[in-house]
């Protein structure tokens, strides 16, 4: 990547590169685990253009959730929101899945309400994010009433879902229950794949 950095300073020279060409930069740097850089890409461009768009954002609190930095990622959320940026469907997985991943489930459920209460309906990703999470954080009951109540959202769960409640189950010792779950993926259209054989295996 320094050798992508050093081409890409000389390009400035002769021209303006556009977001999409800083986008890729914060992305590259972000993947090795050096922060340092692109959040000193972000602050250039930030303050001298060209403006950072719903990618950069994205890709940037990615990056910080995946290298622990939770309150750098919780902070550049916040100033994603006040520069009038609408978060996308994206934005929200990603700040889901780093809340999870963090503890921070009660946050999690507040971002869940939040979109609906913006009118952003969370897709199957966003709850299965959230299942996984409350699993995770021994909150399997609530997982559990999270997942039959999908229906009710208008949500149908995918192999995902399955594999995750099926998973937890097992975990537990619940092994009929999982079964029985297991087998009602194909009542409700949903074919299982490897990992559901897998868990149950």
């Amino acid at each position: 990547m320094d050798k992508a950095r050093k081409v890409f300073e000389m390009i400035k020279e002769d021209c303006a590169p556009n977001i999409i060409s800083y986008n890729s930069m914060i992305n590259g740097y972000c993947k090795p685990k050096r922060l340092d850089l692109p959040v000193e890409i972000f602050h250039e461009i930030s303050q001298k253009g060209p403006a950072p768009n719903t990618v950069t954002y994205n890709t940037l609190m990615h990056g910080m959730w995946r290298q622990r930095r939770v309150s750098m990622a919780e902070e550049l959320f916040k100033q994603m929101r006040a520069s009038g940026l609408a978060p996308n469907l994206t934005t929200f997985s990603v700040l889901l899945d780093g809340l999870c991943k963090h503890g921070k489930i009660k946050e999690a459920i507040q971002q869940i309400q939040e979109m609906q209460k913006s009118g952003v309906e969370p897709y199957i990703v966003h709850y299965n994010i959230l299942i996984d999470g409350l699993c995770k954080a021994g909150f399997t009951k609530v997982a559990a009433e999270l997942f039959h109540g999908l229906p009710i959202k208008g949500l149908k769960p995918d192999v995902v879902t399955y594999t995750i409640m099926i998973s937890e189950l097992c975990a537990e010792g619940l092994s009929d229950e999982a079964y029985k779950l297991f087998r009602t993926m194909e009542d409700n259209d949903c074919l299982s794949n490897s990992c559901s054989y897998n868990v149950m295996i």
